[in-house]
């Protein structure tokens, strides 16, 4: 498939699929129809167009391209043994999956690259983090680190949530950026095991500002025998781990 600006932010066994506006001929199937009722022309649109980016995506991947009804918190209903995401904002859609042998968990998120209101930071973020977006500022100032984190925490609520099947709250995140790498951590402040039995206690991401927009990505390894770290960490001369050791919201 031909890159896009999930390229380089998910593992490499992950495939994606975007899209700068609304495809006008994209269909969906009548069992998605059915959770559209009522629902503004605006909203059908990109719902159409970011399974049709979904659908792309699965089949480069050699999956079927069945009805991907949204389910409980809205998470997507994806084909047996995948793992995928799917984010919208305005003039852009797009959606990233894998083999869940290869990644076991996968968020994405995009964002339009402007201020967040100060009244939402407030209620996402814990004074550590604020006092951290400050000291980001100085570092490079042209960056709204504020919407980039909000961001950031969607993807981690988005691999989060198929892994426990539970709610995590923004506050819940504990966020520390990389400014120069373009990765973030997210320490999780919850107690929790993923569907393998695995502590989950932190989720690692990577972010990148492009043609207007914040793209954000998390990912988890899979239980297969090979986890690959995205391309521009390989790029930047980063180490590369074989296997992981154990380490809002969805479409």
């Amino acid at each position: 498939m031909r890159p896009t600006l999930l390229t380089g932010l998910v593992p490499q066994a992950a495939l994606t699929a975007e899209e700068f506006g609304d495809v006008p001929d994209a269909w969906i199937f009548p069992e998605e129809a059915a959770v559209l009722s009522g629902a503004a022309e605006r909203r059908r649109r990109e719902f159409a167009t970011v399974r049709h980016c979904a659908r792309l995506a699965l089949t480069s991947l050699g999956r079927p391209a069945g009805p991907m009804v949204p389910g409980e918190r809205g998470a997507p209903n994806w084909p047996e043994g995948v793992v995928g995401s799917m984010t919208h904002c305005d003039g852009y859609r797009a959606a990233a999956v894998s083999r869940r042998l290869d990644v076991a968990a996968l968020g994405i998120d995009a964002e339009p690259h402007a201020p967040l209101p100060p009244a939402l930071l407030r209620r996402i973020t814990s004074p550590s983090e604020r006092d951290r977006l400050t000291a980001l500022r100085r570092v490079r100032p042209a960056l709204h680190w504020d919407r980039l984190l909000f961001s950031a925490k969607e993807s981690v609520y988005k691999a989060w949530f198929p892994l426990t099947g539970t709610w995590l709250d923004f506050r819940e995140a504990e966020l520390v950026f990389d400014p120069y790498r373009q990765s973030f951590r997210a320490r999780l402040l919850r107690t929790a095991e993923d569907d393998e039995g695995r502590p989950l206690d932190f989720l690692h991401g990577r972010w990148r500002i492009d043609r207007g927009l914040v793209v954000t990505a998390v990912a988890r390894a899979g239980t297969g025998p090979v986890w690959r770290e995205p391309a521009a960490t390989a790029a930047r001369g980063l180490r590369q781990p074989v296997r992981e050791s154990s380490t809002h919201r969805n479409s």
